[in-house]
């Protein structure tokens, strides 16, 4: 999607500090963090909310990439938060599908 923030940084047109990438997903660090370690966790293809997904296999994909970019890319071994926001109202932001992953410090309820 041409005007799609995370579509430019898969793209590179946009710069980002990637952490992983495969042919099905991309992750950076978030620009605004919240906890010492926070990273997002995109598919590639644009999808715009976790209300919009429609296949099974993919969000399955997600969420096995987003274990092993925590554990083995980041090294996450305490532990560490994933967060979807779905829509304004969750508080999403950008509107292409996104797992954030929170960790490096003991984090609140």
């Amino acid at each position: 999607m041409s005007d799609c923030l995370f579509c430019k940084i898969i793209e590179g047109s946009i710069p980002s500090d990637k952490v992983y990438e495969d042919n099905t997903v991309y992750a950076f660090k978030d620009i605004h963090p919240k906890a010492p370690t926070h990273v997002l966790v995109i598919p590639k293809t644009h999808i715009p909310t976790l209300a919009d997904a429609q296949d099974p296999t993919m969000l399955g994909e997600l969420m096995l990439k987003v274990n092993h970019v925590a554990n083995d890319v980041l090294n996450l071994e305490a532990g560490y938060r994933v967060v979807i926001n779905v829509r304004e109202g969750g508080g999403q932001e950008v509107f292409h599908l996104h797992a954030h992953i929170l960790g490096g410090k003991k984090l609140p309820f």
